[in-house]
């Protein structure tokens, strides 16, 4: 079975004003986002997340498994520190971090002009009213 090439007239090309399933048009759709703004927010993008990465990496790896030993001598809830880290609290910590990457992200996205919300409102101000 042989495909044949398809019909290569103006009416095969895709034009997405004409698509079924659009997003919603919002103060963002005018803007274009300049190089040296768009390196700008890629370079606070990347710093969150070798930060963020960096602790998460200090929580399991460092407290859970190189200073497991030497955190055993303090005790939390009747554990030791160490087992509690490698059990609980690199999950609780990883969970505490996805909070914190998101009102960050939140926070540079707004301040470079690429954040989705609808004009003079802020996540969760909205959809109260």
């Amino acid at each position: 079975m042989s495909a044949e090439p398809r019909d290569t007239g103006p009416d095969s090309i895709y034009h997405h004003d004409q698509a079924e399933n659009l997003p919603k048009h919002s103060h963002h759709d005018a803007e274009i986002l300049g190089e040296e703004r768009a390196h700008s927010y890629w370079r606070a993008n990347l710093r969150v997340l070798a930060i963020l990465l960096g602790v998460w990496a200090f929580v399991a790896l460092g407290c859970g498994v190189l200073l497991g030993d030497w955190l055993d001598q303090f005790r939390l809830g009747g554990f030791p520190l160490g087992f509690w880290f490698t059990q609980q609290g690199a999950m609780l910590i990883f969970v505490a971090l996805i909070a914190i990457y998101h009102r960050w992200m939140t926070h540079i996205e707004r301040a470079h002009g690429v954040d989705d919300d609808a004009d003079g409102t802020t996540a969760g101000k909205e959809s109260a009213q």
